[in-house]
């Protein structure tokens, strides 16, 4: 079968260039599986995707005029249905086959086969291979159908009564198999072979396409568009760079991959500029300066090699003008009175004091069951203090922190920036005249703040910021506010992760529940089920991230089974247990412990972990004291100073003895004193085998 490039382009209005990356590769991607699944691309056909803020497009290399025909082996019916005692076929049979588009004489061709059950009668047909207009016709309508739109609008076509709904309206479709134009259409236009470049820019208008494989060349040569996100992203990454070499020779444009995206969703034939502005907008903290120009203006300011703000920043244009200082002066014009704006709201600010702010946050509400943020703050310094006495921090200056760490969203800046808060409290703090780290731990009272963040860069902002997290967790735990799903909207997941990573990454000597205590005691208690569900809430998000890290389902599940509380510890326990799976005895003990739990389980009350000697009367079961008496102790020596490794491979000498109790004596037995003991010996096994994970967790 022959084949030939294709091309297919829906030209539309300005998309949201937030979502355009998104859109285009979905757009893409979707057409593309869809000619695929319908036979109708080679096996090593090229895709290549094109998304500018005014179109959306494809080009596929290698795709068929039609698709193979397919051979296709139908179940009809039982054959005991199918076919009457005489071997003719039933009424039910032939209505089958009629639907089919065969009649009687397709009977002596049916096949039949058992399903196991009975005989069944299967009929066997070709398909015709779908013709490329046809199939391109319904892998557009899927594609439309599934795109990632973040709003749909409805528009009014050109006739004013037929109604469409899409992202943005659409005027103009291209759909070309070579330099023949398929008769396809959606959204109310037909395809053709005509587009639009640039709206102020291009050389042609409009620009007829001669074939799929000159699109990409016609568009940028005479349309003056470059099509492809990724190419003209990498446009703007290599101008960006050249723009801020000629600017000095050590500042560089901030790096932030969103809005270098959305950017790039902006603009068709980007063209980088450089503006500046007057250097005494740089006494305002310059996260307030770079939050300015990225969010309101779409600039990159540009860094020293310390990574501080200069006064110079780079324009992304849409356009290229001969003399560009109209462009350059009105971008200047427009982003400093946004900078004045900053520096006004700095300057008022300053003028009262955190600690005078506070009083005001009795009149915010937090949640509507859980009262205002002052009411939030007051949970926050207990639980602050409660922490901080277990680790030992200067508990004045954690009540401090958290006293403070939400006065900065009654000021001015944050209500106009609410992504600064904390940066400004920290701001604010430092001008009151407050100790570093105090400043410094009203702003890392949010950290982390997503994955791979910071974590708080003093000992007093980690106390704050387990204070502020567990408060919530524990908060919204006790009414109820649980996530589901992929609903999350307090972030809590987020929240339990940041306490995770605080115990592990700075080793913090303290017990998830003692931390748990701390936080509930100021809501009056927990419920013994809310308790319980926080705390898997909180393993679970162990669990996860521990299985991003490359550890195995079964060395996660024998750690985490104890529910260690020690977090610090847990990395440890998981090498312990790697390192004891690798040992010729771990599958055997394994198996052994797991049949111990069993046994256990069964046993009505606790059985206690002790041992009369006198009782033991088998000789397996002697040897079996025997042995837990010396490897016990190593064991627990071993765990007591931290070594899990050492602990778990002194196990290792129960093999065989534990191998011959089992073997040899008879647990259960009639006896009850001779039973008694001999769970009380298990018991003291169970006790010693798991220690630093449950080994049970390893069984096949």
């Amino acid at each position: 079968m022959s084949t030939q490039n294709l091309l297919l382009e829906l030209f539309v209005e300005e998309l949201p260039p937030k979502a355009l990356k998104k859109i285009g590769a979905a757009f893409a991607e979707t057409l593309q599986a869809s000619l695929q699944a319908q036979g109708l691309l080679s096996a090593d056909s090229v895709l290549t995707a094109f998304a500018s803020p005014r179109r959306l497009g494809v080009h596929l290399t290698k795709v068929l005029e039609q698709a193979d025909d397919k051979a296709v082996m139908q179940k009809l019916m039982p054959a005991a249905v199918g076919l009457g005692a005489d071997g003719k076929a039933t009424p039910a049979l032939l209505k089958k086959l009629a639907a089919l588009g065969a009649d009687e004489s397709a009977v002596a061709g049916l096949k039949r086969e058992s399903d196991g059950k009975a005989d069944v009668l299967y009929f066997n047909s070709t398909i015709t291979g779908v013709m490329l207009s046809d199939g391109l016709q319904k892998a557009l309508e899927e594609t439309l159908g599934k795109l990632p739109i973040p709003k749909v609008m409805a528009y009014q076509l050109a006739d004013g009564w037929e109604t469409v709904n899409f992202v943005r309206p659409a005027h103009g479709l291209v759909a070309m198999y070579g330099a023949d134009v398929l008769p396809i259409s959606a959204l109310g236009l037909r395809a053709g072979c005509t587009t639009h470049g640039h709206r102020f820019e291009a050389g042609i208008d409009p620009v007829y396409i001669r074939n799929a494989d000159s699109y990409a060349a016609q568009i940028a040569t005479e349309g003056a568009v470059i099509a492809s996100f990724a190419e003209r992203r990498a446009e703007i990454v290599r101008q960006l760079a050249v723009a801020a070499a000629e600017a000095g020779s050590n500042l560089t444009p901030i790096e932030d991959e969103a809005l270098l995206d959305e950017v790039t969703g902006l603009v068709e034939r980007p063209n980088v500029l450089m503006g500046q502005f007057e250097e005494a907008f740089l006494e305002v903290p310059q996260e307030c300066l770079i939050l300015t120009m990225k969010a309101n203006q779409k600039y990159f300011p540009l860094l020293d090699s310390k990574g501080n703000l200069s006064n110079k920043f780079l324009i992304v244009s849409n356009i290229r003008p001969a003399d560009a200082s109209t462009v350059i002066g009105g971008n200047e014009r427009v982003v400093r009175p946004r900078l004045a704006d900053a520096k006004f709201f700095f300057d008022q600010d300053r003028k009262k004091t955190l600690a005078s702010r506070v009083a005001g946050l009795d009149k915010v509400v937090y949640h509507n069951k859980l009262g205002t943020q002052g009411e939030r703050i007051a949970r926050v310094r207990a639980i602050a203090q409660a922490i901080a006495g277990k680790l030992g921090v200067d508990a004045q200056q954690a009540d401090t922190a958290a006293q403070l760490a939400k006065a900065d969203l009654l000021t001015d800046m944050v209500g106009e920036f609410p992504e600064l808060q904390g940066i400004m409290g920290r701001y604010y703090a430092q001008h009151d005249g407050l100790p570093a780290t105090v400043a410094d731990a009203i702003e890392d009272h949010y950290k982390p703040r997503f994955a791979g963040d910071e974590l708080p860069r003093n000992p007093v902002g980690i106390v704050v910021a387990l204070a502020d997290k567990l408060e919530t967790l524990v908060g919204l735990f006790s009414i109820g506010q649980v996530p589901t799903g992929d609903k999350d909207p307090f972030a809590l997941r987020r929240h339990a992760l940041g306490i995770i990573r605080m115990l592990i990454e700075s080793k913090l000597d303290i017990g998830i529940n003692d931390l748990i205590a701390a936080a509930e005691k100021p809501f009056n208690g927990l419920s013994a089920e809310h308790r319980s569900a926080l705390l898997t809430f909180i393993f679970d998000r162990l669990a996860n991230a521990l299985r991003e890290q490359g550890y195995s389902a079964q060395e996660i599940d024998a750690v985490l089974a104890l529910q260690p509380q020690r977090l610090a510890d847990v990395a440890d326990r998981l090498a312990a247990v790697r390192a004891f799976a690798a040992l010729p005895e771990a599958a055997s003990l394994a198996a052994a412990n797991k049949r111990v739990g069993n046994i256990l389980k069964k046993v009505e009350g606790t059985v206690a972990a002790q041992v009369d000697t006198a009782l033991l009367k088998e000789p397996a079961e002697v040897a079996l004291n025997q042995t837990l008496t010396t490897v016990k102790p190593q064991a627990e020596a071993a765990f007591a100073r931290g070594d899990y490794t050492a602990s778990l491979q002194a196990l290792a000498a129960l093999r065989n003895p534990v191998d011959a109790f089992f073997d040899g004596v008879m647990v259960n037995a009639e006896d009850v004193a001779l039973r008694n003991n001999r769970q009380g010996l298990l018991a003291t096994l169970h006790q010693a085998m798991n220690q630093v994970a449950d080994i049970s967790k390893l069984a096949a």
